[in-house]
């Protein structure tokens, strides 16, 4: 399938059979971009990755010219966490995290920021820059960015506000390895309303105000099972849900992010049915005018 012209969008990927079948997957769909996890993203440990596996995934990368490929951390993972064992074995996978992201060569690895566990935002917030000063001293020379998610804000999670990330990047001894990943079902969902375009354009003034809009480097797009403001996390494909396509026209349609790689993460069948459908609905909406433009 021929990518479509200039459009960095795609959709994540399952790692089943190898790491380099990713990339053929993303092909298949005509994806210009992708997103995997680099090992199970259910399971604390994970096997080292063989000279053979890192060179069988850089040439199929080469071979399908998809790039970049992203790859998000391990759900288990949570370095804001205030108990000690369950944060140290945090620590350690996100670290084994960024060693194989970097050893695939990809730029970017998403995170979401954690959850406080009932200690409170400020001490949560300040145990994720920490983590991530601790992690940067274990990793010098990296080129590899860690990029925290906006989150929806479910439970005691962080990230659903700008300030959040802000305050982590802040505390952050070398912030230039930081990036941020925009999430349209969690933006929605933390009560930010980007489904008009006076919506959309106050949002990313408030996100380029505080966090700043060259500090965001990638793209989730997703629909929204739940309303504006319910600060719960549910995923929906492009279109039936509450978040609208006049919110994912204004992203693709928007200049300034025209080289930010922009994936899906909407729920998959078996045969990637689904993913088809989303990516055919984005570039026609790519493509969409604006109402009243001719």
């Amino acid at each position: 399938m021929k990518q479509t012209n200039g459009l960095l969008l795609g959709a994540h990927m399952s790692i089943a059979g190898g790491l380099e079948r990713a990339a053929e997957r993303g092909r298949s769909l005509g994806c210009a971009t992708i997103q995997i996890f680099t090992k199970n993203s259910n399971q604390w440990r994970s096997k080292p990755l063989t000279e053979a596996q890192v060179e069988t995934f850089r040439q199929a990368q080469a071979d399908t010219g998809i790039a970049p490929i992203l790859a998000h951390d391990a759900y288990l993972i949570n370095l804001a966490c205030p108990h000690r064992e369950i944060f140290e074995k945090s620590f350690r996978a996100f670290l084994d995290e960024m060693q194989r992201a970097e050893r695939l060569g990809l730029p970017y690895l998403v995170m979401h920021p954690g959850a406080h566990l009932g200690s409170g935002e400020s001490r949560g917030l300040k145990r994720m820059s920490r983590a991530l000063n601790r992690l940067h001293r274990k990793t010098p020379g990296y080129r590899l960015k860690v990029l925290l998610e906006t989150t929806a804000g479910q439970g005691t999670g962080l990230g659903y506000r700008f300030e959040h990330l802000a305050e982590i990047i802040e505390g952050v001894e070398e912030p230039e390895r930081l990036g941020v990943c925009l999430d349209t079902c969690h933006v929605l969902a933390a009560g930010y309303d980007i489904r008009t375009p006076a919506g959309y354009r106050r949002v990313m003034q408030e996100f380029d105000r505080v966090i700043g809009l060259e500090r965001l480097c990638a793209f989730h797009l997703n629909d929204s099972k739940r309303p504006l403001g319910s600060r719960v996390d549910r995923h929906e494909h492009i279109g039936r849900g509450h978040v609208g396509r006049e919110a994912f026209r204004l992203i693709l349609q928007d200049r300034r992010f025209k080289a930010i790689p922009k994936v899906l993460e909407t729920p998959k069948g078996k045969d990637m049915a689904e993913d088809r459908r989303n990516l055919r609905l984005l570039r026609r909406l790519a493509r969409t005018k604006a109402r009243g433009e001719r």
